[in-house]
């Protein structure tokens, strides 16, 4: 396992576990919300897609992101692509818990500096709202592209809830992939 992608929902953990990953197999880390979110804004597509390009060409990565968009810049490019699929009722526990800690201030991040009390929970494109949204539309189609990755040699570890990453965590088997 050299060149992993990571994905989800928010909230499901993907920072938390590709900093692990990165430090246990020591390749560098990329968020991808860190390339698309500059300071004058978002980028557009076509130069997001040549800066994930651009990471994912090197022999070994870390990169995570929900940006399934660029599955043949990204996932098409791993040895290993990683989806959270947590349950939607936990997702929005940890939406709500994490949008209150960086609008308290206590949680620096991309997001957490574009975040405020009706993008978190108010706005018709809040936090909340979206990942109710993602979670119905988008997972058939995380599925499908899932398995079109997995059909061109890509491993894929398919992790439902906190429980299951801690457990491949201390059960060593990314250890064995590739």
């Amino acid at each position: 396992m050299r060149r992993v992608a990571l994905f989800g929902l928010p909230a499901t953990g993907k920072s938390t576990l590709a900093r692990w990953l990165s430090a246990e197999l020591d390749q560098p880390h990329t968020d991808l919300d860190d390339i698309l979110f500059t300071p004058e804004g978002a980028l557009p597509l076509d130069e997001f897609r040549r800066q994930a390009a651009q990471i994912t060409c090197t022999d070994g990565w870390v990169v995570e992101g929900n940006f399934s968009k660029l599955a043949d810049v990204v996932w098409h490019r791993a040895d290993t692509l990683i989806w959270l699929d947590f349950p939607l009722p936990l997702i929005l526990y940890r939406i709500t818990r994490r949008s209150l800690r960086q609008l308290a201030g206590r949680e620096d991040s991309a997001q957490a500096r574009r975040l405020t009390w009706s993008s978190a929970f108010f706005a018709r494109r809040s936090l909340l709202h979206t990942a109710i949204r993602k979670y119905r539309a988008n997972r058939p189609r995380y599925a499908r592209q899932v398995a079109e990755t997995a059909d061109l040699g890509v491993d894929v570890v398919r992790l439902r809830s906190p429980r299951e990453v801690d457990r491949w965590k201390s059960s060593g088997q990314w250890r064995s992939m590739r």
